[in-house]
């Protein structure tokens, strides 16, 4: 067998190896990458050609149902009412797809002033207050008031809050609690922890990461009491990390849940 031949037949090394692995993992993570875009622009296309006739929809029925097109009997506003509700539940689930696909695609900039955000939990208490009162559950802000204006984006921490304390009042059971507290943490005391507490049914501890994971449901059979897109942590642990902060959970079953994200004090300004 001449040279050539025998170096042709010759056994891989060990780095020509590792390099043609690592060049098939770089193909499925390039193909991964891809398929995921694909997936993000389908989730657009479908949100937004489903937004527009379910936005008329709801006008409609808001119409008929308010009387300007003539009287309606009671059992016809009832019906007309649960139209509206059933339809803006849906506009909203497509909201939170679009607002997970503008996050997820890096279309989402951070517009951030100083603030007050013992003011904005104190807000979004109040618009929660509704919901809360049905369930007959009590929605209180522990501290804050000696809190320093953080510098952030108003919206998306708006949004963070209202996901995490709508969360706890949907899996809080009738006549529960619910808790907005702060805390500082670092050796100069430079990150703002924000927790959202309530003593409802909990999470098992190999469900941690799950709850964080697009269109991750804990409970995902089609009878399940609570029913959404599973995007409201995800959207809320982009933004939070937007904020070069973290988002975590600590939680036994039985026992309540206790949402934590941190914001850093001192961030670096525009």
């Amino acid at each position: 067998m001449s040279m050539p031949e025998r170096l042709e037949t010759a056994p891989k090394t060990r780095q020509q190896t590792l390099e043609d692995q690592a060049k098939e993992a770089q193909r499925t993570i390039d193909e991964l990458r891809a398929r995921d875009a694909l997936k993000t622009q389908f989730l657009s296309n479908v949100s937004h050609d489903l937004r527009t006739p379910l936005a008329a929809i709801i006008t409609h029925a808001e119409i008929l149902r308010e009387g300007m097109l003539g009287e309606l009997n009671p059992k016809q506003r009832d019906s007309l009412a649960g139209i509206v509700n059933g339809g803006q539940q849906l506009l909203d689930m497509i909201d939170e797809i679009l607002t997970y696909v503008r996050s997820a695609s890096d279309q989402v900039n951070l517009a951030c002033t100083d603030f007050n955000i013992t003011e904005l939990v104190d807000q979004v208490r109040m618009l929660n207050q509704p919901l809360a009162a049905k369930k007959h559950l009590t929605i209180e802000r522990l501290n804050g008031d000696d809190l320093p204006l953080i510098y952030a984006d108003r919206d998306k921490i708006k949004h963070v809050l209202g996901n995490l304390i709508g969360n706890a009042i949907k899996f809080t059971p009738d006549g529960g609690r619910v808790w907005i507290g702060f805390s500082r943490r670092g050796r100069g005391e430079e990150e703002l922890v924000v927790e959202v507490g309530d003593n409802g049914r909990g999470i098992a501890r190999d469900h941690f990461e799950l709850v964080f994971r697009e269109f991750a449901q804990v409970d995902a059979s089609p009878s399940r009491a609570h029913h959404g897109t599973g995007l409201g942590l995800a959207i809320a642990r982009n933004l939070v990390e937007m904020h070069a902060g973290t988002i975590w959970v600590e939680s036994e079953l039985g026992k309540g849940s206790r949402f934590f994200f941190t914001l850093p004090l001192n961030p670096p300004r525009d």
